[in-house]
């Protein structure tokens, strides 16, 4: 009898620690965008897992161990939109005593990438979930009718003749920061991700309104692209310019004005602008990268820093905006800065990064969400381009040539 009293005991001793090292996920949360489909699920502590595909119908099964169901959990299927481009369903239930199993219902065949990131800033433990297209390369995904095409010209109007071009300037613009990664907040609850990227919008809107130019957008919707990728994406657009657009922050609410900042191969021009490229660099652990990936292309893309002719041509690029900027908005610095901007790195394309004004500062995080001074801003950024075009047109590869 006291054999039997000792077993069972036990036996609820175990369950009761099974039960106290149960995990619920604090947050779940689902990118979609047209490179990738990212899934998030975040808790206190790491989660073990393990994953596999099947096929006909195609799926993708996370077996979560030592999670159970919560709000959380279950809220991560309402978070699904009819036009994800990889997942038609989620699905979650228990598989097996102390294994959560979330599978996820395909509409083509994905390469999936599953990792875990440490904790950072406002996360917790995260596992991380992004979803490829199984069969695609390396390079960035764009819709071809929105690339300039060889012999493009632009039409004289009636009386005022315009010149012939051979094709458009192709200017990328870079939202800084989206989805895991919000950037900086302002002191009335604004997200440096969702200025970055109305103002990139305007901007691209403006540039497709002058007959020489083409805008491409690398982020265009709220989901995280690595820093690399986003200078991936640039080159495979064939990109004759760089800008990425920020919204500052410093730890003093009284900090205020707007900055350009180009690459430098020999360290910050600043105390300041080293902690500025530390700090937007940190967007790939916030935002969540997989370091265990090796990009090859990526890899040839970035090998050769010594691009002291490109540099020069963004520091030109950068006096001429900010120049513009200047007229609608005090200015932090009165020239160009510099400093190691992991996304200002293609090796052949002009590439400056924007800092717009500082969401820390409440005055300017209030002119910041303006629709109207969003426009100045990017009119402003517009004549910059414009400038640099005119004044340095030998410095630009991909200046127009005129048709004889």
């Amino acid at each position: 009898m006291l054999h039997a009293l000792l077993r069972i005991f036990l036996l609820c001793g175990l369950l009761a620690s099974g039960w106290a090292h149960a995990l619920q996920l604090s947050a779940t949360r689902l990118w979609p965008s047209p490179d990738y489909t990212r899934i998030t699920l975040e808790a206190a502590q790491p989660v073990a897992y393990k994953y596999f595909m099947l096929s006909n119908p195609q799926r993708l099964v996370i077996d979560l161990e030592g999670v159970e169901g919560g709000t959380a959990l279950e809220a991560l299927a309402g978070q699904l939109s009819p036009d994800d481009p990889y997942i038609s369903a989620i699905r979650v239930g228990i598989n097996r005593p102390g294994v959560m199993r979330l599978v996820l219902d395909l509409k083509k065949a994905v390469k999936p990438s599953v990792f875990l990131l440490a904790p950072l800033g406002q996360y917790g433990d995260r596992l991380v979930v992004d979803l490829y297209p199984a069969l695609t390369g390396d390079t960035a995904t764009a819709d071809p009718a929105a690339q300039p095409q060889p012999g493009a010209t632009v039409q004289a109007t009636p009386g005022k003749p315009v010149p012939q071009y051979t094709r458009l300037i192709t200017v990328a613009i870079d939202a800084g920061h989206g989805g895991e990664d919000p950037g900086a907040s302002g002191a009335n609850g604004s997200r440096e991700k969702d200025i970055t990227l109305a103002l990139a919008r305007k901007l691209k809107q403006k540039i497709d309104a002058q007959e020489n130019m083409h805008a491409v957008l690398i982020r265009d919707g709220d989901y995280f692209v690595p820093l690399g990728q986003r200078v991936v994406k640039a080159r495979a657009l064939k990109a004759d310019l760089f800008m990425s657009i920020h919204a500052d922050a410093f730890v003093k609410p009284n900090a205020r004005g707007s900055s350009v900042f180009a690459l430098s191969e020999n360290g910050a021009t600043s105390v300041a602008a080293r902690w500025l490229a530390k700090r937007e660099n940190d967007a790939d652990l916030i935002g969540g990268v997989n370091v265990d990936v090796k990009d090859p292309f990526l890899k040839r893309t970035l090998i050769d820093l010594s691009q002291t002719a490109t540099i020069n041509d963004s520091l030109k690029l950068g006096r001429a905006v900010l120049k513009e900027i200047g007229g609608v908005n005090t200015l932090h610095k009165g020239q160009v800065e510099q400093a190691g901007f992991a996304v200002l790195k293609a090796p052949d394309i002009p590439s400056i990064l924007i800092e717009t004004a500082f969401i820390s500062n409440p005055e300017e995080e209030k002119r910041l969400n303006d629709s109207g001074y969003q426009d100045k801003l990017a009119d402003a950024i517009v004549e910059g381009v414009k400038d640099y075009f005119d004044k340095h047109p030998l410095t630009a590869p991909s200046r127009l040539t005129r048709n004889p």
